[in-house]
């Protein structure tokens, strides 16, 4: 099933590619979005269209931060009631849950998980992206949008310990320094940004639970009406999960609040089941990952859950036929095609 996400995701593109003299209605043309949809923050488009016109955009303006220009020109009215939430919750921590908890008025492929270790915490993002779809611009977004909602909450002084991506480094990172005020680190296991735990729990000036309360009142109804399917939100507890080894149907069924029985049984209401979604998860991401030389096979494997390197070769002859250093070797070669 294709997944759809809200065009409101494509904010600033058509002035940050007039930036970078692109034609942007052309490109918009070449993937199949019309910008009457991107008018209209309502309209739905299709996930891998808006992955493929940033990675586009980028590639044909020679611009690598085409996405994190994009966040820079994010404003708290794009999102409408949802922005109120986030803005004027009581802390950071409330307003990430609200991200989470109303994703699909934000960002329908767009999963936040929180994880504290000692005194710091690491707020992951994820792209919840088909096999082959190119995500580094979305992620790039994604993460430069998460950093703003931080400053807003915590004041334009705020400085994380640092901003991470799995994709690889451009050649010139200042850019990316700038715009996160602190270390920005390629190669990495997860996408997100670290900061001091403290920082999640310290009180919002700008706190308004009148206008908390507005907001909800508004945006409660939406949420409800555009709740997506089970297996959507598993594929995204999954996403996050894996490289915890959490990612079993106890594990996901408590982050969803169910029980495994439950979860189990409105999956096959579905007509699907978890390990079928584990599977197809894993695929994905093992094409994601394999796309990048600097992750050695051990290191994939361990991001897909895996505890011994062997067992995930295994899963993954069976999956696509050959070892993954093979795959790899013969998918990345010179004059290979591209992902289909």
């Amino acid at each position: 099933m294709e997944t759809l996400i809200r065009a409101s995701t494509l904010t600033g593109y058509l002035e940050v590619a007039s930036r970078h003299k692109l034609n942007a209605l052309a490109l918009l043309a070449e993937v199949g979005i019309t910008a009457a949809q991107v008018g209209d923050q309502e309209q739905r488009v299709p996930l891998a269209a808006v992955c493929r016109l940033l990675e586009l955009s980028a590639e044909r303006s020679g611009c690598a931060t085409f996405g994190l220009e994009m966040a820079a020109l994010r404003q708290r009215r794009d999102v409408g009631p949802i922005g109120l939430l986030m803005s004027h919750a009581r802390t950071l921590r409330e307003s990430l849950l609200t991200a989470e908890r109303y994703h699909h008025l934000l960002n329908d492929a767009l999963a936040i998980h929180i994880e504290t270790v000692d005194d710091t915490v690491l707020i992951r993002e994820e792209i919840i992206a088909g096999a082959g779809v190119q995500t580094r611009q979305a992620t790039e977004l994604a993460v430069g949008v998460l950093s703003r909602i931080c400053r807003v909450l915590l004041g334009e002084g705020w400085r994380p310990k640092s901003v991470n991506f799995t994709h690889a480094g451009p050649a010139d990172a200042s850019f990316h320094r700038r715009y996160f005020g602190c270390g920005v680190h390629f190669g990495r296991e997860f996408n997100g940004i670290v900061c001091v735990a403290a920082d999640l729990d310290a009180p919002n000036p700008a706190a308004d639970q009148a206008l908390v309360r507005y907001a909800e009142s508004l945006a409660a109804p939406l949420n409800a009406a555009d709740h997506e399917s089970i297996v959507f939100e598993v594929r995204r507890a999954i996403y996050l999960l894996l490289p915890l080894n959490e990612a079993t149907v106890d594990g996901v069924a408590v982050k969803l609040r169910l029980s495994g029985r439950s979860l189990q049984r409105h999956l096959r209401e579905h007509g699907t089941e978890f390990i079928d979604l584990l599977s197809d998860v894993r695929h994905e991401l093992a094409v994601r990952y394999l796309g990048n030389p600097r992750f050695p096979i051990g290191r994939i494997a361990a991001l897909l859950g895996y505890t011994r390197q062997a067992s995930f070769t295994r899963w993954f002859i069976s999956r696509f036929g050959k070892p993954p250093s093979a795959w790899r070797a013969e998918r990345f070669h010179p004059n290979a095609p591209p992902f289909a």
